[in-house]
């Protein structure tokens, strides 16, 4: 209930585009194939533009080998 009174408590609210340098602090990658996914394994081709390594596991708490599986090994 509390928190319902805060948001009632705001008059604006203002949204910008991210300037090249704030997006270029915020990657920690980069894309240097074209190709997307594996047609056989159906698994992200590695540096595509749909890379693991680059933007994150497909699957929660699972790495790409799937040797490391569950929620222990989070991060």
């Amino acid at each position: 209930m509390e928190d319902l009174n805060k948001l009632r408590d705001i008059d604006a609210l203002k949204i910008t585009l991210a300037s090249p340098d704030e997006v270029l602090a915020w990657s920690y990658g980069e894309v240097t194939k074209p190709e997307t996914i594996n047609y056989r394994t159906f698994k992200p081709e590695k540096d595509g533009l749909f890379c693991e390594k680059i933007f994150g596991p497909v699957k929660d708490y699972e790495c790409y080998c799937g040797k490391y599986k569950r929620i222990r090994y989070k991060g």
